[in-house]
């Protein structure tokens, strides 16, 4: 079942329910597969790849969005925010634990040969296209920083 059929269903649900947080999501997930699909060199579908990245994009938007409003003590606009996140997180693949995340990297530094930081460049290369939609970037990056740093 494509993301968009299961976005659909959940709308569907959402309505019944007058659940606008869910609602407003939904719609603001579809508005974004719609955007993808037809932007230029697009084609009809989107692969499941794309679907991820797209809904990381829109988790990492609310993410720092939540973060600004929680400095600004305007918790009114932060709920909101929690709300769309924990939604969108329910349509992306289960996140690695930190500990899970740690070994892969020690891994692929030592398929890389790496040994240094100079080559975080190379790590990360290799660590975002195996990771991708495993992990987090930023957290990706960090883990890797400090193997790198250890090592």
């Amino acid at each position: 079942m494509s993301l968009e059929s299961k976005v659909m269903e959940e709308m569907k649900t959402a309505m019944r329910a007058k659940d606008e947080a869910a609602l407003r999501t939904l719609r603001a997930i579809k508005a974004a597969i719609l955007i993808e699909k037809t932007s230029a060199g697009a084609s009809d579908q989107i692969s499941e790849a794309d679907e991820i990245k797209m809904l990381q994009k829109m988790a990492k938007q609310r993410k720092d969005s939540l973060e600004i409003f929680t400095q600004q003590n305007r918790e009114d606009l932060a709920a909101k925010e929690r709300e769309e996140l924990a939604i969108i997180e329910r349509f992306l693949p289960e996140q690695m634990s930190p500990a899970a995340l740690e070994d892969a990297v020690k891994q692929i530094i030592a398929a890389t040969g790496a040994n240094t930081p100079a080559d975080m460049g190379k790590v990360m290369g290799a660590a975002t296209k195996t990771l991708a939609g495993k992990a987090d970037g930023k957290a990706i990056s960090e883990t890797v920083k400090r193997l790198l740093a250890q090592g």
